[in-house]
């Protein structure tokens, strides 16, 4: 397993948000944050750690991804044109284990980069197994015919909780999604308010 599907739930609390809405989250029942000071009160957050937050949340969202890889994606949305908060919600949508999840491959965002690595995905006909592989428009990405029956597949296409976003197209028939284009903040259903505009101000003071 990836090194933190039994912690996504930490992470929930840690952020006292259910950052996925799962409806398992420990957040919908309490809202405090974990240990034995977690139901202390919270005095006013600063700037910076508003800031740290959201680029924890961010962070977090897609599967905890490190420190280094986060900062790196963000390096990439910086050099390119247009607004750097919405370039970086677009690389991070342009993951394969992003797009496997949004296609409701699998149910967690843990799980489709699990998915992905013990190769279980084709991307154009080409088996990949790099969960950060970057997707392009048009792109076709497949579940393994071998691979389709397996169980967390056929419960994760069944699920209620979450639709599968207009900027993909999938087939649960087939198990077979296109990548239509790159999606902007707005496009992207997250269950909670993700605000890359202050991951951008943190990356721009540290």
């Amino acid at each position: 397993m990836t090194k933190r599907t039994s912690a996504k739930y930490k992470i929930d609390r840690r952020m006292g948000e259910n950052i996925w809405g799962r409806p398992k989250s420990p957040v919908n029942r309490r809202e405090y944050g974990p240990g034995q000071h977690g139901q202390r009160r919270k005095g006013k957050m600063s700037d910076f750690g508003l800031q740290l937050r959201a680029k924890q949340k961010l962070k977090g969202y897609y599967g905890d991804l490190t420190e280094k890889q986060f900062r790196r994606i963000y390096a990439e949305a910086e050099r390119m044109r247009g607004d750097t908060g919405e370039q970086l919600i677009g690389l991070l949508e342009r993951r394969l284990d992003a797009v496997v999840y949004r296609a409701k491959f699998v149910a967690t965002i843990f799980a489709a980069r699990q998915f992905v690595n013990h190769g279980h995905v084709t991307v154009n006909g080409q088996r990949v197994n790099i969960p950060s592989y970057r997707v392009k428009e048009g792109d076709v990405i497949e579940v393994r015919d071998k691979s389709k029956q397996i169980a967390v597949v056929l419960e994760a296409t069944q699920l209620a909780e979450r639709d599968v976003p207009d900027y993909i197209e999938a087939d649960h028939s087939k198990m077979k999604a296109t990548f239509v284009r790159t999606p902007g903040l707005s496009d992207v259903p997250y269950p909670v308010m993700m605000e890359p505009n202050l991951v951008i101000e943190y990356y721009a003071q540290n």
